[in-house]
């Protein structure tokens, strides 16, 4: 594994860090290493930063399990988790650029292959990923405006806010992505309850109920003005349906009327060709009769010519046949003034129903089939109102009883969940914390009769309150880890998985609470990929992948790099975290002593 830094000018230098054999990045052990981490959603690979505040150029890939991302105060830590936070549609602003350049750019690759739900976003996009891998990528420009790319292919920031609650969660200081959503609430609630059958029934009656009730409503709000259009629709069905139209007709009369109308001229002219072809004595049958005749006496004298008389009598029977039908054509011709006049009067009906109707007979019979519809729709609109009624009051109830069932199954799983979430929060140092799920009436919809609440009571004898208006922002990512600690229970996974991101959830904390919080993370990796950024030692040495992120001076410019940490390297920053810039033999027996109880 390799991270690329470069400074301001400078060449392009290549880490490459201490790692187990067979882990390569499309390696057989990868792919392994991949089921066995329970990952079945999506899981941020690589992710690549250039010209982002004091990074100029990084790339870090990373794995399944908890990655943690340690250094110095001001090191740049969160920098990494704010441009991952770009990637997933947050704000850009132009003073995200590093100085001296034009651009940011940010790029990411998520592993979706068990993502059916990414790939429902992907396609009405016309979008797909490349051997399961999703390629996600955002320039910030020097104005402040920003592009998206998605799957290499130019993309709106609305899709990657769509794409977002499925490839990643950031909690951290200032990224509350999902956590004071109340609808993101209820869904926590939901999944917490395994409730998502019974709720997908819920969705399912409230549609079908609401489809009944437009229709009904259609039917109610257009009744009148149907009833006043009704003598109308009437008057137009009659007169369409006097002419008694046949569809071509108009057609096959135009003709004939334009034969009757120049019948002297066309039995003139008719004569003359039957004359030319078979009726004078230079006829053309005459003429080839004569040639025939001559070829014959030829034959007899030189053989030869017999091909050319056989040549001549296809001509022959080809005239025989022009000729008899041009004379059974002359004999039906017959001047018929009667005729004339109703193929007029015909035409006309028809001129004067295209005038108001169409400009064609299929449309007009068209729009005979719309009129008939909409007289027989106010003729039986009573009969329709009487059984969408009756549908209704089915649908109703059995709507209300499914979402009375699913408040039911929300309020058993909100007291358990009160419980379990103050239990963890309990153990990470917010033992005097009351956590509150508050369920009350709610708009009819797709998702139930309920809305749902989070609230917390931060300190002994305070009211609970919503979230974002009492709790700080390490409360809050210590809200978010107990929360997501409780919904990744074993009897609730199997479900999508996200990358979870947790930005400084150590706030505040220190010693055994620590340790709590480090425990509580590994158990969250065990079945999701989980990034924290942490200053602790206790967190730290929980790690299955270790980040170390530095700031430092090259040219004349500061920059920040990041370094995967592995064995004795690992072991001195943990050493650092406990003792400070004087790493003592002491820190680093005791950052040894961590790690190996962290694996226990």
């Amino acid at each position: 594994m390799f991270w690329i830094c470069n400074g301001a000018s400078g060449p392009v230098r290549m880490r490459v860090s201490r790692r187990a054999p067979g882990t390569n990045f499309h390696s057989p052990g990868y792919a392994r290493m991949l089921r066995h981490s329970r990952i079945i959603g999506s899981m941020l690979l690589e992710l690549t930063v250039e010209n982002y505040a004091v990074i100029d150029r990084l790339r870090v890939r990373f794995h399944a399990g908890l990655n943690l991302l340690t250094g110095e105060t001001g090191s740049g830590k969160s920098i990494v988790v704010d441009a991952l936070g770009l990637l997933l549609g947050g704000r850009a602003t132009a003073d995200m650029i590093r100085s001296g350049e034009e651009r940011a750019h940010i790029g990411g690759i998520f592993d979706v292959r068990g993502s059916a739900a990414i790939r429902s976003v992907l396609e009405p996009a016309g979008l797909e990923p490349e051997d399961g891998e999703l390629l996600i990528e955002r320039e910030v420009l020097a104005g402040g405006k920003s592009r998206a790319f998605v799957a290499n292919r130019p993309a709106t920031v609305a899709l990657l806010r769509e794409l977002a609650p499925h490839l990643g969660d950031i909690h951290g200081q200032h990224d509350q992505q999902l956590l004071f959503s109340h609808d993101s609430q209820r869904e926590m609630l939901d999944v917490f309850s395994g409730a998502q059958e019974l709720l997908d029934e819920v969705g399912q009656a409230h549609r079908h109920w609401r489809v009944v009730d437009l229709e009904l409503a259609e039917i109610e709000r257009g009744e009148q003005e149907k009833l006043r259009m009704l003598d109308l629709w009437q008057f137009q069905r009659r007169e369409i349906e006097s002419v008694r139209l046949q569809q071509g007709e108009d057609v096959a009369l135009e003709n004939e009327r334009r034969v009757l109308q120049n019948l002297g001229r066309i039995m003139e002219t008719a004569g003359a060709a039957y004359a030319a072809l078979y009726d004078s004595p230079e006829s053309a049958v005459a003429l080839t009769k004569l040639a025939a005749k001559k070829l014959e006496e030829l034959a007899r004298i030189d053989p030869a010519l017999a091909v050319v008389r056989e040549i001549l009598k296809p001509a022959e029977i080809a005239l025989n046949d022009a000729s008899y039908d041009l004379r059974d054509y002359l004999a039906r011709l017959e001047p018929n003034p009667g005729r004339l006049e109703e193929l007029e009067s015909r035409l006309a009906g028809i001129e004067k129903l295209k005038r108001k109707y169409g400009s064609t007979i299929d449309e007009i019979l068209t729009f005979l089939e719309q009129v008939t519809r909409d007289i027989e729709a106010v003729e039986n609109a009573g009969e329709r109102v009487v059984a969408l009624r009756r549908d209704q009051s089915k649908l109703a109830e059995r709507y209300q009883a499914l979402a009375r069932k699913l408040t039911d199954r929300r309020t058993e799983a909100a007291r358990k969940l009160e419980k379990h979430v103050e239990r963890e929060l309990a153990a990470l140092a917010m033992e005097r914390a009351r956590f509150k799920i508050v369920i009350q009436p709610a708009t009819l919809s797709e998702s139930g009769l309920d809305s749902v609440e989070f609230l917390i009571s931060p300190n002994l004898g305070e009211e609970p309150r919503p979230l974002d208006k009492v709790a700080s922002g390490g409360e809050i990512s210590r809200i978010a880890l107990a929360l997501k600690t409780c919904l990744s229970a074993p009897t609730r996974r199997g479900g999508p998985l996200r990358t979870m991101v947790f930005d400084e959830v150590d706030a505040g904390i220190g010693g055994g609470v620590a340790e709590g919080v480090g425990r509580r993370l590994k158990k969250l990796a065990a079945a999701s990929q989980v990034l924290c950024v942490t200053h602790l030692a206790q967190i730290a040495c929980f790690a299955d992948h270790h980040y170390l992120v530095q700031k430092r001076g090259l040219k004349g410019r500061t920059i920040a790099t990041v370094e995967e940490l592995d064995g004795i390297a690992r072991t001195r920053e943990i050493g650092r975290m406990l003792s400070g810039e004087k790493i003592t033999s002491e820190a680093l027996k005791h950052a040894e002593r961590l790690i190996e109880l962290s694996s226990a």
